[in-house]
């Protein structure tokens, strides 16, 4: 259980939680501003404008990140009042996108960091050696939620993002979810995602650090 590195690995559990709890605020914020760009006041209307993370994740999400790591968040959208024909897509990948950027920024902070600072951990101090830690969790765990999120399966974004370009999709998605099906598929997904996202994501934000740094 994700709990236990609490007692195990505490600066790496509360880098997590706190990376999560941000990335997600930020991810679903991201798909809101885009769906009122696109004409839908949905978002505003249900309160969702805002950064807490009680409204975007809910009570049970934040005690299944605590204790397993694992959690989500929503932002209600209504697609028929949203302008142009891509109009999903474009909200769908706002999320996904947001991570990236979020992951970017974390990133680059962490290189330039490095690159003009060469001291030790030890050296840095607790506080200062911490923070660096987190800009690393950071950039690595948004890395993974961009990859993750665009996996077209239900209800990740890339399924939204799939659905609005390819009418056949969208009708088996449909179909699936009516029968199930859909979420016996994303858990089977979601079971094994972890296991090839993460050294991807891992290695992408080694590789992104490497330009950052310059060697």
């Amino acid at each position: 259980m994700f709990i236990q590195q609490l007692g195990e690995d505490p600066r790496y559990f509360f880098a997590v939680v706190t990376t999560v709890v941000v990335s997600i605020c930020i991810h679903e914020l991201a798909h809101g501003v885009v769906a009122l760009w696109c004409g839908d006041r949905t978002p505003i209307e249900t309160g969702h404008m805002t950064l807490n993370p009680a409204v975007h994740m809910g009570i049970f999400s934040v005690i299944c990140l605590l204790l397993a790591g694992i959690a989500w968040g929503a932002m209600p959208i209504n697609p028929t009042r949203m302008r142009g024909k891509y109009a999903q897509a474009f909200v769908s990948a706002a999320g996904p996108a947001s991570n990236v950027l979020l992951a970017a920024i974390a990133l680059a902070a962490f290189g330039i960091w490095d690159r003009m600072d060469s001291r030790s951990e030890e050296q840095l101090g607790v506080q200062l050696a911490n923070f660096r830690y987190l800009l690393w969790v950071f950039g690595v765990v948004n890395v993974h939620l961009a990859l993750f999120n665009l996996i077209p399966i239900p209800p990740l974004d890339g399924s939204g993002i799939l659905s609005n370009f390819s009418r056949s999709y969208a009708r088996m998605m449909s179909a699936l979810s009516t029968s199930g099906g859909s979420m016996m598929l994303f858990l089977l997904v979601f079971s094994a995602a972890g296991k090839f996202i993460s050294p991807v994501a891992v290695e992408s934000a080694a590789w992104f650090l490497q330009l950052v740094r310059g060697h």
